[in-house]
């Protein structure tokens, strides 16, 4: 699925700051190659179902063995095991006791580093013994026969199972020492990289097993539809910690959402929640909702954060138009696309805003592949709206009981009127304040 930095950023998918990203909130892998491999993950959403049914069939079968998850592998045993290979250590020996005694004696530093990363190779031969294991592989999904299979052959060496084998614990002889480590060094550096790398794969499917059950997430079903299409019942967003849930449907008899309501009614969070669900269900994984319907997208495109640029002079509103410009260009391509925007043309007065609001809305509308979410404050517009059937028009309640307001972030059927922003200068005391100037 296509989506670009912009949409990325806002969707807050990948963030610095760990509380407002969805990565770092899902993000329950154990080893520093899991994490890149689930950044790869959510970086590159699959494009065609065959893959997200894949994803969700390996997600399925970790959630089902969750609790026998091999827990031999650490963080620390991939560090280890990589500095064994960056240390250079001196050449190691053929096995012997006259051999062991030399280089524990002549190369003491390196015998001390090869006989401490034998117990985390030893760790590690147990964690894949036991991974290959804890799956039936007849039954796993062919992606995750094909590395179980290899991660089998890379590991199918005598001395490999007789290492895992071993007494966890006990203490290696010096001849035990240059024994495994000379095979390890010298014979085991591409393969072990290479299981290394498929772990880290199991690593961050493990992380998106952990996250669904964690925050109780269910799959989402795909939909055949040649047009686009969403239905969620209780929809929410995954990083609010006590959220209000949506019910979602859009089809292409009612492929574009007319959203109003006041500042801080609920706007942004709901298209945010129906945009960052899409994105999680082109990943294979669960979704924040009871259930959730949809078709396979091609792209997501997103208008929320616009800024200006001080540096090339542009300012807010062009930057607007030109990211207005660039999501018609991209999606009047005939393929499926959900575009999200909120609060179309802040960055010009409210008269030319409504006549460049209407203008695009009116002009998208011709777009019958695509969903349409569009937040605006502009309500006086959606009267000329009403007469284009596949509009539908949703609104954010907010009520005042005297100076003080109260957000039911329920989504409601209809246009809100709502002008709340002198009382919110006045709650704030922001006017209490101007007086006494």
């Amino acid at each position: 699925m296509q989506i670009d930095n912009t949409t990325f950023n806002d969707l807050s998918i990948i963030q610095h700051e760990e509380e407002f990203s969805i990565f770092h909130r899902l993000n329950f892998t154990q080893t520093v190659e899991g994490r890149e491999w689930l950044l790869k993950y959510f970086s590159n959403p699959f494009s065609d179902l065959p893959q997200i049914i894949q994803t969700q069939q390996t997600i399925r079968v970790i959630l089902a063995n969750l609790d026998a998850w091999p827990k031999a592998i650490s963080n620390g045993t991939l560090m280890v095991m990589e500095k064994f290979y960056d240390s250079h250590v001196d050449a190691i020996p053929a096995a012997g006791p006259v051999n062991a005694l030399g280089y524990r004696l002549f190369h003491v530093a390196d015998f001390a580093l090869v006989r401490y990363s034998i117990s985390h190779f030893a760790d590690f031969a147990r964690g894949i013994d036991a991974l290959i294991n804890l799956f039936n592989e007849e039954e796993a999904p062919l992606l995750v026969r094909s590395y179980l299979h290899r991660a089998r052959q890379l590991i199918n060496r005598p001395i490999l199972l007789e290492l895992a084998q071993r007494e966890q614990g006990k203490k290696l002889s010096a001849t035990e020492v240059i024994y495994y480590g000379r095979f390890l060094k010298d014979e085991f550096k591409s393969a072990a990289f290479e299981l290394i790398s498929i772990y880290g794969r199991f690593d961050a499917w493990y992380s998106m097993a952990r996250a669904m059950k964690h925050f109780n997430l269910s799959f989402p079903s795909f939909s055949d539809s040649l047009l686009p299409m969403i239905d969620a019942k209780q929809l929410y967003h995954i990083l609010l910690p006590t959220p209000v849930s949506y019910d979602v449907q859009m089809s292409k008899d009612s492929n574009f959402v007319f959203l109003t309501g006041a500042n801080m009614a609920g706007k942004s969070t709901f298209i945010k929640a129906v945009g960052s669900s899409v994105f999680l269900a082109h990943l294979g994984m669960g979704v924040p909702a009871a259930s959730m319907t949809l078709s396979l997208f091609d792209g997501l495109l997103s208008n929320i954060n616009v800024v200006d640029n001080i540096v090339k002079g542009e300012s807010y509103f062009f930057n607007e138009v030109q990211r207005i410009r660039d999501t018609i260009i991209k999606i009047n391509d005939g393929r499926k696309w959900l575009v999200l925007i909120d609060e179309l043309f802040k960055g010009t007065n409210v008269q030319d805003a409504m006549k460049c609001s209407s203008t695009v809305i009116k002009g998208l509308i011709k777009i019958k592949n695509s969903l349409f979410i569009l937040s605006t404050h502009l309500y006086e517009i959606g009267e000329e709206l009403k007469t284009y059937p596949n509009i539908s028009f949703k609104y954010f309640e907010t009520t005042v009981n005297g100076d003080q307001l109260h957000f039911s972030y329920q989504l409601k059927d209809g246009i809100s009127n709502d002008r709340l922003g002198y009382l919110i200068l006045k709650r704030e005391k922001v006017v209490e304040l101007l007086e006494k100037l």
